[in-house]
């Protein structure tokens, strides 16, 4: 009876472990496709642009959720031509399209 229980429970922390290792890839993909999108944005583009690109990623780092990234990018796009409003949409929107790509990925 016992043995059940833990076979559950280990099925349970390994989905949970897997459904954050996905999570994660998913917002490092958002972030990289955001950071090449702000790149494109103030006319960056090849190795600069990547180089951009990883410092949004690395801006994720500093604290939980999205506004470390949301201040990164509000400080690097011009704020008459693209409102906080726009810039969230955006990052909802990649949002969506990386968790395509990584799901698309792991098949």
């Amino acid at each position: 009876m016992g043995g059940g229980f833990r076979d559950r429970e280990k099925g349970f922390e390994s989905k949970f472990a897997h459904d954050e290792e996905m999570r994660f890839k998913i917002m490092n993909r958002r972030n990289k496709l955001l950071g090449l999108w702000v790149a494109g944005e103030n006319g960056k583009s090849g190795a600069e642009a990547e180089t951009y690109a990883k410092s949004v990623v690395a801006a994720d780092f500093e604290e939980a959720g999205d506004n470390d990234v949301f201040r990164k990018v509000r400080a690097d796009l011009d704020a008459a031509k693209y409102s906080d409003i726009a810039i969230r949409t955006k990052m909802d929107e990649l949002l969506g399209v990386a968790a395509d790509q990584v799901e698309k990925d792991a098949k």
